[in-house]
């Protein structure tokens, strides 16, 4: 991911409800969330979240599929992936072993830290 892919992201990610909806959206997994049903989830108006969802998905956020008249929306953890690279890209001064702690805390919430905080 290059710099203004970055920005463009974290652009999207900037506002309350399109963060909201791209966190829903992880936690969906693999099954996804029609428009609707993200609409619902988070009380916001149809309109309003169908934009919103429109920018996360330009951003490379997200990645949807037609249903009949219906759109299913995914986190493109491709995305998602490239972001978080780039964020990490020159991490710790070129000694990997020194980001380890901070990428086994954030990998699938598995980290000492996730675990401190469910206890």
């Amino acid at each position: 991911m290059d710099k203004s892919n970055a920005l463009d992201a974290f652009a999207a990610l900037s506002q309350v409800s399109r963060l909201d909806a791209f966190r829903l959206l992880v936690h969906a997994g693999e099954a996804g969330m029609l428009a609707g049903e993200v609409s619902a989830a988070l009380d916001v108006r149809q309109n309003t979240m169908s934009a919103n969802l429109a920018i996360l998905l330009n951003a490379g956020l997200l990645r949807n599929e037609r249903e009949g008249r219906a759109i299913r929306y995914f986190a493109n953890m491709d995305g998602l992936s490239g972001l978080l690279g780039f964020l990490l890209q020159d991490c710790c001064g070129g000694r990997p072993e020194l980001c380890e702690p901070l990428i086994q805390d954030i990998a699938c919430g598995c980290g000492p830290s996730s675990k401190e905080n469910t206890t």
